[in-house]
């Protein structure tokens, strides 16, 4: 009884670590499209027709916004997994 009583938790501890790597990775990767995304935004925003576009209505395109709120919310998120233990 002792002994399979061992082997299960064993087996939970096994499962909880491969579960925790999984969310690491998941992080890594919302980490790396949270940097694609910013890095496409600002490219975006900074281009002759995204200055003008924001020169004229005062603001940036919503594809512009969706690529920079996108980003941010991505590599929050990822960072978040990465360093959570």
């Amino acid at each position: 009884m002792l002994k399979s009583q061992a082997m299960l938790l064993m087996c939970t501890k096994i499962d909880k670590d491969i579960n925790m790597r999984q969310a690491k990775l998941m992080g890594l990767v919302l980490l790396i499209i949270g940097a694609f995304l910013l890095y496409f935004g600002f490219n975006q925003a900074n281009s002759t027709f995204g200055e003008l576009g924001e020169a004229i209505t005062g603001k940036y395109s919503d594809e512009t916004m969706a690529y920079l709120i996108g980003g941010v919310v991505a590599a929050f998120l990822g960072l978040f997994m990465l360093l959570r233990k």
